[in-house]
């Protein structure tokens, strides 16, 4: 089998994880003809919770994968695609994943690497939040010297991870750095928040190469994210602020949409980027 291109059909889409960015994704592809979301995939338990979506909800990922789905989206954090990322490339569906930081697990990497190149399929990271990374690829072709990457967001989008035993996050009234480090590290200890920093190192210099910061910004407008390289071929100085999800202030509203554009491209004819 060889991956989902341009076709006369829909092609049927599995997403893993209904929380903010599953349904966000749901909303955004069933407005799209080319597009069919066969079925959902949440923890066992999780199918009463949802209700009635007028999909099927499964609880096993064979369930899923039995639903003639062509490729799956996993949406729904590190451990899901640790669980179900071997499954989904060995049973020849391609994987798109917004859990980059799950690969800054080296074996995982290398293993869902090895299981994708055995099947003919691809696992696609998607730019998530932060976009650019067909120049960081092009620059780290050309030579690079340095990545920095920024991670800022108000205090409320750091609730829930390690920054609440770092820093007061209810007493924070200036911007307040509270990790400097690797982005492999960034990614072990904030798997819920740092799946940027690991999409651009390893789209880049490496996860021991690039540099990482997050800060605490109550005047930050949003989720911000900041990357600076340095190379052979210039100097890219990047500046987003996205909006986080109305569902959850640690991910940035843009990223499920991110994951959507990663899909459709495989049904389009010209692809930018």
């Amino acid at each position: 089998m060889t991956g989902a291109t341009t076709g006369s059909g829909p092609m049927r889409i599995g997403i893993i994880g209904y929380g903010a960015i599953g349904q966000a994704l749901h909303r955004c592809l069933r407005a799209h003809a080319s597009i069919t979301v066969a079925g959902i995939l949440v923890r066992p338990g999780g199918a009463a919770r949802i209700g009635e979506i007028g999909i099927p909800v499964c609880e096993d990922i064979s369930s899923l994968l039995a639903l003639d789905v062509s490729l799956v989206a996993e949406c729904a954090g590190h451990e899901a695609l640790r669980t179900h990322g071997l499954a989904c490339l060995a049973a020849e569906r391609d994987l798109v994943a917004i859990s980059a930081g799950a690969l800054a697990d080296d074996a995982l990497r290398d293993a869902l690497g090895a299981a994708a190149r055995s099947a003919g399929r691809q696992l696609i990271v998607p730019a998530g939040a932060i976009g650019a990374l067909d120049l960081l690829q092009a620059g780290r072709l050309a030579g690079l010297d340095s990545v920095r990457y920024v991670g800022r967001k108000p205090p409320a989008g750091w609730r829930g991870s390690p920054a609440e035993e770092c820093i007061d996050l209810d007493a924070v009234n200036a911007a307040t750095p509270f990790f400097e480090g690797s982005a492999r590290d960034a990614a072990r200890l904030y798997p819920r928040n740092a799946n940027v920093a690991a999409t651009v190192a390893l789209a880049s210099l490496g996860l021991d190469a690039v540099r990482v910061e997050l800060v605490a910004d109550p005047d930050a407008p949003g989720n911000v994210h900041e990357v600076v390289a340095e190379g052979a071929a210039g100097r890219l100085q990047l500046r987003t602020e996205s909006k986080p999800s109305l569902e959850n202030p640690r991910t940035s509203m843009i990223t499920a949409y991110s994951v959507a554009h990663a899909i459709l491209d495989r049904r389009h004819a010209i692809v930018f980027g």
